[in-house]
């Protein structure tokens, strides 16, 4: 069985790299130094990986290495023409990249399975939510529904900031999760007005797997 990878879940045409392991002894890319000097050990590993991941999936598309710098928010500031997206949990770092042509935006994120911590769900819901995971789970309940829930929320906000910079809360999405095909569309309840000109966003649409204890999800926007 292959493990997980976001492959299963992007269009061909975003380039997806992951990786299962820190090497404990890399070096901060240069120019990035400033971004983890008060990390502790651990997170200063994750971001090392998880930036080395988003300048592979770079390359792939004809870019030179080059630091990745935080832009408002904490996002990451991509190439001019690039869309992009980073993740890390326990035991995984991933970053996703596109050209920006069919589509505009891609948001990835990976949670670890499992329940979410107590009084969690109730902060992320919005009316309509809570019974939607209560189905889910006694119709499949194998499925970590409400931790799908979170991710798919935080892929929502990744793809969503890059086109509208500004902020999108877990209660300005409402989410509908379809358990068999293995997709999920984010109905927005704010404006969707877009710094680009586009179309204003009203939904988002994504897929996402769980599978050999992790739970990912992804979000494109295509062109209008």
């Amino acid at each position: 069985m292959p493990p997980p990878t976001f492959a299963r879940l992007l269009p061909e045409t975003v380039v997806a790299v992951e990786s299962y392991g820190d090497a404990g002894t890399e070096p901060v890319f240069p120019g990035e130094e400033d971004l983890v000097a008060d990390a502790v050990a651990g997170r200063r590993r994750e971001f090392v990986t998880a930036r080395r991941c988003a300048r592979e999936a770079l390359a792939r598309l004809g870019h030179a290495p080059a630091p990745i710098r935080r832009g408002p928010k904490g996002s990451p500031v991509w190439p001019p023409g690039v869309a992009g997206s980073i993740t890390h949990c326990t035991g995984f770092r991933a970053a996703a990249v596109v050209g920006i042509g069919e589509l505009v935006s891609v948001g990835i994120d990976a949670e670890r399975a499992g329940p979410l911590p107590d009084g969690v769900q109730p902060l992320i819901t919005v009316p309509g939510e809570e019974r939607m995971l209560d189905r889910l789970a006694a119709d499949h309940p194998a499925g970590p529904w409400g931790k799908v829930l979170f991710s798919a929320k935080e892929s929502v906000y990744k793809a969503w900031f890059p086109l509208t910079g500004r902020w999108l809360g877990f209660e300005d999405a409402r989410l509908s999760i379809d358990p068999v095909a293995g997709t999920f569309r984010a109905d927005l309840l704010v404006s969707g007005t877009r710094r680009d000109g586009g179309a204003p966003l009203t939904e988002l649409r994504g897929r996402f797997l769980v599978d050999e204890g992790l739970i990912l999800t992804a979000v494109t926007v295509e062109a209008d």
